[in-house]
């Protein structure tokens, strides 16, 4: 685990209502660089860990016969079940678990997707029991928004139409109401959270590692209420962690934004996508 912090299951409370409103998607295209690296086809079963409320799960669906869903937080397992019954997607289903829970009778799985949640996890203990998951040749996938080598977000050029959303305002405000430690539960992340994921990987077993870059670039308007619903959608300032201050928090949160754009409009770029994927040895059972 992340050192000197603990898993505990108020690390998304309450962010589940906000998270499809408030989350950038991911770049379009990400769909069809699956099927195409992994040659998928609408058989075999998909495992998405950390699934969310199922934003990936339902979009992959089709290329699967079964997609199973699995996450600790039960409201965000309830929000996918009501998204998949929203889209008429009937092979997915839900399971509340932790990652450290598996295998959890699931079954064997062509794929299993970690997309932006690997790195809350135990992760060598994940990859290791993930490995005995998947059938000879299957793959481990991680997903995330492309970052540079230090792990920063990467910039985009800035739209004419309307400002960029304020983060660097943003979060100073979320550690002035919740101090200058980033939170994530109850507990809090000096260092924040952990990369090299080809090292896990590598120990674990697997192989082929390749890396795919899904370009995006598309400009999306962003109304005062879609970035509040993005503060509200991460852990570091889920609801919850402002206890009795929420009210004030989201009216200061709401005059920052109404003063860093007096329309009440902002707009940004899509990032890429970045998708690495690794291979089970095919002799491996």
């Amino acid at each position: 685990m992340i050192d000197g912090w603990q898993w505990d299951g108020s690390l998304f409370k309450g962010a589940s209502a906000y998270y499809e409103r408030g989350r950038l998607p991911y770049a379009p295209g990400f769909v069809e660089t699956l099927a195409k690296v992994l040659g998928l086809d609408g058989g075999g079963r998909l495992l998405d860990v950390g699934c969310g409320p199922g934003i990936v799960s339902l979009a992959l669906a089709p290329l699967f016969a079964e997609v199973v869903g699995l996450d600790p937080d039960q409201d965000m397992l309830t929000e996918a079940e009501r998204q998949a019954a929203r889209r008429g997607v009937p092979n997915a289903r839900w399971v509340a678990a932790r990652a450290e829970d598996l295998p959890a009778g699931l079954g064997e799985f062509r794929a299993v997707l970690f997309a932006q949640s690997f790195h809350w996890m135990d992760r060598d203990r994940v990859a290791a029991t993930v490995l005995s998951m998947l059938e000879p040749g299957g793959a481990f996938i991680h997903m995330s928004e492309l970052k540079d080598q230090f792990g920063e977000s990467i910039q985009q050029p800035r739209p004419v139409s309307h400002p960029v959303p304020p983060y660097d305002e943003i979060r100073e405000l979320v550690r002035r109401y919740l101090g200058p430690v980033r939170r994530a539960g109850q507990g809090t992340l000096p260092n924040g959270t952990p990369g090299r994921e080809d090292l896990v990987l590598a120990r674990a077993g697997f192989e082929n590692f390749q890396r795919h870059t899904v370009p995006a670039g598309q400009l999306v308007e962003r109304s005062v209420d879609d970035v509040i619903a993005w503060v509200f959608s991460r852990s570091d300032s889920a609801p919850h962690l402002f206890g009795e201050r929420l009210a004030d928090f989201e009216q200061d949160l709401r005059t920052l934004l109404q003063e860093a754009s007096p329309d009440k409009g902002f707009a940004e770029h899509l990032p890429a996508t970045a998708i690495m994927t690794w291979r089970k040895p095919q002799g491996d059972r």
